[in-house]
């Protein structure tokens, strides 16, 4: 007479369903393996670029900014920054002061996709904050600033 504990259940199934797929798929990925990597991208070097506009020599040759002027970028102003841990960024509250790493009248960062690209100055225009370009930085130097 055979036993229930002796028959084979779901979860047994399930098993070996699951092992069956585990065993292909290792199968599929020893074949991956087996195969060549992809060649490592090549750096470009930053030597090829005009040390007077920043451009890439090719771009130069052939300029079709058509292709990049609808892109959208993210222009932000950065008034100062600090550090401070935790405890204290959890204790701040309405009124608390947080102590910046510039001085009052300095100028501010002017950053496009988190790249610093120029320093200006706050203005109101029609009870609009914004900002007035006092010193921008040259593309030559941006490239310099990667390196």
């Amino acid at each position: 007479m055979i036993e229930d504990d002796e028959l084979p259940g779901e979860e047994d199934v399930d098993q070996d369903a699951m092992a069956d797929e585990w065993a292909a798929a290792m199968a599929e990925q020893e074949e991956v393996d087996e195969e060549e990597p992809p060649a490592p991208a090549e750096p470009m070097d930053l030597d090829e670029f005009d040390q007077d506009t920043g451009v890439p020599q090719a771009a130069k040759d052939n300029p079709d900014l058509d292709v990049i002027l609808d892109i959208p970028v993210t222009i932000s102003m950065q008034v100062g920054s600090t550090s401070i841990s935790i405890r204290n960024l959890l204790q701040l509250n309405q009124g608390s002061v947080i102590e910046l790493d510039r001085f009052a009248g300095e100028p501010l960062d002017v950053l496009v996709n988190g790249t610093l690209i120029a320093h200006g100055e706050v203005v109101v225009v029609n009870e609009k904050f914004g900002i007035r370009m006092t010193d921008v930085i040259s593309p030559s130097e941006r490239i310099k600033r990667l390196r």
